[in-house]
Protein backbone atom coordinates (compact mmCIF):
# COMPACT_ATOMS: atom_id res chain seq x y z
CA UNK A 1 0.00 0.00 0.00
CA UNK A 2 1.31 3.68 0.86
CA UNK A 3 1.68 5.71 3.29
CA UNK A 4 -1.01 7.78 4.81
CA UNK A 5 -0.28 11.24 6.70
CA UNK A 6 -2.50 13.97 8.19
CA UNK A 7 -1.34 17.15 7.35
CA UNK A 8 -2.05 20.44 9.18
CA UNK A 9 -4.43 23.39 7.65
CA UNK A 10 -5.05 25.48 10.08
CA UNK A 11 -3.70 25.79 13.55
CA UNK A 12 -5.06 28.64 16.06
CA UNK A 13 -4.67 29.48 19.36
CA UNK A 14 -7.48 29.35 22.33
CA UNK A 15 -7.58 31.34 24.57
CA UNK A 16 -9.92 29.51 27.04
CA UNK A 17 -9.78 27.53 30.16
CA UNK A 18 -7.87 24.09 29.69
CA UNK A 19 -10.57 21.70 31.26
CA UNK A 20 -7.36 19.88 32.90
CA UNK A 21 -5.14 22.50 34.22
CA UNK A 22 -7.12 25.50 33.46
CA UNK A 23 -4.67 27.89 31.81
CA UNK A 24 -5.12 30.01 29.23
CA UNK A 25 -2.85 28.18 26.71
CA UNK A 26 -4.11 25.99 23.95
CA UNK A 27 -4.17 25.38 19.86
CA UNK A 28 -6.88 24.12 18.12
CA UNK A 29 -5.47 22.10 15.23
CA UNK A 30 -7.34 20.65 11.75
CA UNK A 31 -6.03 17.91 10.20
CA UNK A 32 -6.51 16.14 6.43
CA UNK A 33 -5.45 13.18 5.30
CA UNK A 34 -3.30 12.52 2.40
CA UNK A 35 -2.06 9.19 1.14
CA UNK A 36 1.21 8.44 -0.25
CA UNK A 37 1.25 5.80 -3.13
CA UNK A 38 3.69 4.33 -5.63
CA UNK A 39 1.38 5.75 -8.41
CA UNK A 40 -0.18 8.55 -6.72
CA UNK A 41 -1.24 11.03 -4.25
CA UNK A 42 -4.48 10.95 -3.08
CA UNK A 43 -6.07 14.22 -0.91
CA UNK A 44 -9.00 12.93 1.24
CA UNK A 45 -11.93 14.92 2.32
CA UNK A 46 -11.60 14.30 5.42
CA UNK A 47 -10.74 16.84 7.65
CA UNK A 48 -10.44 16.14 11.48
CA UNK A 49 -9.37 18.81 14.36
CA UNK A 50 -7.11 18.28 17.67
CA UNK A 51 -7.08 20.48 20.68
CA UNK A 52 -4.03 20.23 22.70
CA UNK A 53 -3.36 21.76 25.83
CA UNK A 54 0.32 23.75 25.62
CA UNK A 55 0.63 23.76 28.96
CA UNK A 56 0.02 19.97 30.38
CA UNK A 57 0.53 18.44 26.61
CA UNK A 58 -3.23 16.72 26.78
CA UNK A 59 -5.16 16.20 24.29
CA UNK A 60 -8.46 17.58 25.60
CA UNK A 61 -11.44 15.17 23.43
CA UNK A 62 -14.73 16.56 22.93
CA UNK A 63 -16.29 15.17 26.05
CA UNK A 64 -14.61 17.28 28.34
CA UNK A 65 -15.09 20.77 26.02
CA UNK A 66 -16.95 23.36 28.12
CA UNK A 67 -19.39 25.15 25.84
CA UNK A 68 -16.83 28.39 25.24
CA UNK A 69 -14.38 25.95 23.99
CA UNK A 70 -17.52 24.51 22.14
CA UNK A 71 -18.19 27.79 20.55
CA UNK A 72 -14.52 28.24 20.05
CA UNK A 73 -14.07 25.53 17.79
CA UNK A 74 -17.44 25.57 15.61
CA UNK A 75 -16.27 29.72 15.05
CA UNK A 76 -12.88 27.96 13.34
CA UNK A 77 -14.06 25.03 11.97
CA UNK A 78 -16.01 27.93 9.64
CA UNK A 79 -12.95 29.28 8.68
CA UNK A 80 -11.31 26.08 7.73
CA UNK A 81 -10.85 26.05 3.99
CA UNK A 82 -9.28 21.97 3.11
CA UNK A 83 -8.06 21.65 0.30
CA UNK A 84 -9.94 20.21 -2.61
CA UNK A 85 -10.69 16.12 -2.64
CA UNK A 86 -7.96 14.97 -5.70
CA UNK A 87 -5.69 12.14 -7.11
CA UNK A 88 -2.97 13.40 -8.46
CA UNK A 89 -0.87 10.86 -10.44
CA UNK A 90 2.94 10.25 -10.32
CA UNK A 91 5.25 10.11 -13.44
CA UNK A 92 5.71 6.73 -12.83
CA UNK A 93 1.67 5.62 -13.44
CA UNK A 94 2.11 7.53 -16.66
CA UNK A 95 5.51 5.58 -17.55
CA UNK A 96 3.39 2.42 -16.71
CA UNK A 97 0.93 3.32 -18.32
CA UNK A 98 2.59 3.91 -21.69
CA UNK A 99 4.30 0.74 -21.19
CA UNK A 100 1.08 -1.01 -21.19
CA UNK A 101 0.37 0.78 -24.66
CA UNK A 102 3.86 -0.56 -26.11
CA UNK A 103 2.74 -4.13 -25.27
CA UNK A 104 -1.21 -3.86 -26.80
CA UNK A 105 0.44 -2.59 -29.63
CA UNK A 106 3.02 -5.02 -30.32
CA UNK A 107 0.50 -8.00 -29.84
CA UNK A 108 -2.08 -6.64 -31.91
CA UNK A 109 0.99 -5.82 -34.63
CA UNK A 110 2.20 -9.37 -34.29
CA UNK A 111 -1.56 -10.51 -34.27
CA UNK A 112 -2.12 -8.73 -37.58
CA UNK A 113 1.21 -9.37 -39.23
CA UNK A 114 0.69 -13.23 -38.45
CA UNK A 115 3.51 -13.94 -36.24
CA UNK A 116 1.25 -14.93 -33.51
Amino acid sequence: MGKQKQVVIKEAPLSNNCPECFNQDMTLRFYQKHRFGWLYHRISPEVTRELECNTCKNVIYPVKWTEDIDRSVEYYEKAVRPERARIHFKSSFYVFVLLGICLVGALVYMYVEGLF
